[in-house]
């Protein structure tokens, strides 16, 4: 059975380009809407990503968006916690191979890391 994880290093889901996010109004309140909209960079990648280490210079106090738990999930995109597993590991790949590719290292880490 697979088990949805983040793996370090990936950053896939900090690309934060909203033209590969049509439907952002759908889901994040207008004032989470604006503080996404200041976090993107103009290269799309958020600002508060540092590319070299592929970390989160935030990530303790990130915004409610960028949090992939059961209910931050069921609040933006009404999945309920049973679903929240499939849907996530779902939403990541889709992410990773977007934005590195199907075949890309990233991809072959996730897939292992949600494996275990």
């Amino acid at each position: 059975m697979e088990t949805w994880q983040c793996v370090k290093q990936c950053g896939a889901c900090c690309h934060l380009d909203p033209s590969d996010r049509p439907d952002l109004e759908d889901y994040l309140t207008p004032d989470e809407l604006q503080q996404y909209l200041a976090m993107v960079g103009e290269d799309g990648w958020c600002i508060n990503f540092t590319k070299e280490t592929r970390q989160c210079q935030i990530y303790d106090s990130r915004p409610r968006f960028c949090r992939v738990k059961p209910d931050t999930f069921e609040q933006m995109y009404q999945v309920s916690p049973s679903d929240f597993n499939e849907f996530a590991i779902d939403c990541c790949r889709q992410q990773i191979e977007g934005v590195y590719g199907e075949k890309s290292p990233e991809m072959e880490r996730y897939n292992q890391a949600i494996q275990s």
